[in-house]
């Protein structure tokens, strides 16, 4: 289940705001419509973004064929500029630009632009073809962590739908119910964009994984009932102590599974992980429209003039968490020794 593709110098996105009513796909054949794309959550979730990304500054590239070497440098860097500004708190979407502005930097006058664009959408298509197998692998490592007959709340959409394919928390899923586990998903409906209800509910029934929705207002009480094992979600942006920004209401569930003993999981790739920021109070978090909160489809659900604080993400701090499942292997408290020799070698 891809949400993204390639074909001919446009780049079709599954339009995530139309599902699981259409199954509609947006043709984005320049970089302005990519990030208009990422911007209205066309295409949602930190490694998702990342590879679209990565295929928008392609496409730049590829609109830049016939430009002088100073005006192809121009675009390039106005085209990452563009990208950069649309979702701030997905560390992905930076270390993708950082990765395809590293490839157009070898530029040079004698440059072939043609042949410079071709290395770009090698590049962007390496990424998706990568994080389609680091997908897996959190997977091969979380499925060790889900017990037979287990029944797991996730939060928000981190599957097939905000990857290039297969997911990060529903890709751990994937893997124990292919593992022949007897599991049950309980998804919280995520407000309020309604990425469970929408997204995550849609997704499993596609691969026929039992899935029970309920209203995030719900969380404690499933806790308090003896009905979850165990809480899994995904991650926009890890701190290198293992702060994690991810969708809001991810660190009232951290809270809710401290108290009740119950096992709290993130999933994520390594790209996840931010080493510049030394703790979450560093995370930048996204403020969404107030028309997400007050409005849904069109239908207003909340009187006119209404004052709105509409974040899109939360920080759960490092202690809450019981292990980050990534495609190295699963790391477990103190994060920040663990973290720091992912990248010694």
């Amino acid at each position: 289940m891809r949400p993204l593709r390639y074909e001919d110098g446009t780049l079709m996105l599954l339009d995530q705001t139309r599902l699981p009513v259409e199954l509609v796909w947006v043709a984005c054949s320049d970089v302005e419509a990519v990030a208009s794309a990422i911007r209205d959550m066309i295409v949602r979730g930190a490694p998702a973004i990342g590879v679209t990304a990565a295929y928008g500054m392609a496409i730049a590239a590829r609109h830049g064929c016939n430009d002088s070497s100073e005006d192809f440098s121009l675009r390039m860097s106005n085209a990452a500029i563009l990208l950069g500004n649309t979702r701030p708190t997905a560390v992905n979407l930076f270390w993708a630009l950082e990765r395809m502005k590293h490839i157009a930097a070898g530029l040079t006058p004698e440059s072939c632009l043609s042949e410079l664009a071709d290395r770009l959408l090698l590049e962007a298509r390496r990424m998706e073809e990568e994080d389609v197998a680091i997908n897996r692998s959190i997977g091969a490592h979380g499925n060790a962590l889900i017990p037979e007959g287990a029944r797991i709340l996730t939060h928000c959409n981190a599957g097939a739908l905000a990857t290039a394919d297969y997911g990060t928390a529903l890709g751990v899923i994937r893997a124990a119910h292919d593992a022949g586990k007897r599991i049950h998903v309980y998804a919280d409906e995520t407000r309020p964009y309604l990425q469970g209800a929408r997204l995550t509910a849609w997704e499993l029934m596609q691969d026929g994984i039992p899935v029970t929705l309920q209203c995030d207002s719900m969380a404690g009480w499933l806790m308090a009932s003896g009905r979850i094992d165990l809480v899994i979600t995904g991650a926009d942006r890890i701190a290198a102590n293992g702060d994690t920004a991810n969708k809001i209401g991810t660190y009232s569930l951290a809270v809710l599974a401290k108290y009740h003993r119950i096992p709290f999981y993130i999933a994520a790739p390594i790209s996840t992980i931010d080493r510049n920021l030394a703790n979450g109070s560093g995370i930048p978090i996204e403020e969404r429209p107030a028309r997400e909160l007050t409005e849904f489809r069109g239908i207003r659900m909340a009187p006119e003039g209404v004052r709105v604080y509409n974040p899109g993400f939360d920080v759960t701090p490092a202690e809450l968490i019981s292990a980050i499942i990534t495609e190295r292997g699963t790391l477990r408290a103190p994060y920040g020794l663990r973290i720091a020799r992912l990248f010694e070698n």
